[in-house]
């Protein structure tokens, strides 16, 4: 069964103005910057707020039609909640907390499930109380309440949060393995694009209140549609004016492969950023001088901070950095395609 949500809510400044499905299956981030309205629309989905307009439905079932519509409680909506905070009694053990989550089920057996599922997500002393559990144990206790209800769709909030780096990647290997298992569909609310990239099949993104871009994290790559979902998926990005095949940067300007007219959004992937250290020959369309200002080393390339009148950021192999002396500093030649420049109306 899919969650469709369409999310009208006026609270304090925030105005929410959001639609959004997550299929069977699937599992889709919701990200935006702080204050975008990513914990607010959770809580919506979760019955924690009602709605002002809209409707949000799971299945066949409307679990929230509005001020005149029909509104089900947050414990018979049938959602595994996993929020950042992990929300553990703290008086009881990790055992106790989780079988607190088995609806319908016998003292005994809720204890049960709640053991296998302490078991499957890592936990071997059950007996402990929350304040005995690191920031990963509680966050694994946490996932597996959430689990053990047997619930039909999950919300996740910031399920990797508060977790140092030596616990993360294990961490997020589990949630992984766990949210592909899920036959529902899973809403997760992420700041970390990459935790997104590593557990979602879809990206929703928040700015504001609204749903300024959705799609598969191919799409948002090749394509996105504001300065914060470039920023955040570390392309290149700059707003000016396109006229006649050329925008207009400030000081400086780059020939595009495109019609539009008018005020846009102009973005690049660094890896479609060339660099040489004498002029390059053929046809880049947009060549340039540039300083050097700064190297970030990554897993496999290298991303090199470049500064002037148009500053980008270029991404390279390891062997280019020695090739070109980039670490040196200095100038380098900056090449651009203009057929791999996005442009993006306003």
């Amino acid at each position: 069964m899919k969650l469709a949500a369409d999310l009208h809510l006026r609270r304090g400044t925030l105005r929410l103005d959001a639609g959004f499905v997550v299929a069977p299956g699937s599992t889709v981030a919701l990200l935006g910057p702080n204050g975008a309205g990513k914990t607010t629309a959770l809580r919506c989905l979760a019955g924690l707020l009602r709605l002002d307009a809209g409707s949000i439905t799971l299945g066949e079932r409307r679990l929230d039609g509005g001020p005149d519509g029909p509104f089900v409680p947050p414990e018979h909506r049938g959602i595994g909640l996993l929020f950042q905070d992990h929300l553990l009694f703290p008086h009881r053990t990790a055992l106790q907390n989780v079988a607190y989550g088995v609806r319908g089920a016998s003292r005994k057996r809720a204890r049960a499930i709640a053991g296998a599922w302490l078991e499957r997500v890592g936990i071997a002393t059950p007996e402990l109380r929350p304040a005995q559990l690191s920031g990963g144990q509680a966050q694994r206790v946490a996932l597996a309440r959430a689990l053990a209800s047997n619930p039909s769709a999950l919300l996740l909030d910031e399920p990797l949060a508060a977790i140092d780096a030596s616990a993360r990647f294990e961490l997020r290997r589990l949630l992984r393995e766990h949210l592909r298992a899920f036959p529902g569909p899973r809403l997760l609310v992420l700041h970390d694009i990459a935790d997104a990239l590593a557990l979602a099949d879809r990206l929703v993104v928040l700015e504001q209140g609204q749903v300024v871009q959705a799609g598969s994290i191919n799409d948002l790559v090749c394509r996105p549609r504001s300065r914060y979902v470039a920023d955040l998926l570390g392309v290149n990005s700059f707003v000016g004016d396109c006229r006649d095949g050329h925008v207009r940067l400030g000081a400086a300007s780059l020939t595009v492969a495109t019609a539009t007219t008018g005020e846009v959004l102009v973005t690049v992937h660094p890896r479609a950023v060339s660099l040489f250290r004498s002029r390059p020959e053929g046809s880049p369309r947009n060549v340039w001088l540039a300083p050097v200002l700064g190297l970030e080393h990554q897993l496999e390339r290298v991303r090199v901070e470049l500064g002037g009148a148009l500053p980008v950021v270029a991404e390279v192999t390891r062997a280019a950095v020695d090739e070109l002396r980039l670490a040196d500093g200095g100038e380098v030649w900056v090449a651009i395609k203009a057929t791999e420049l996005v442009v993006t109306a306003r």
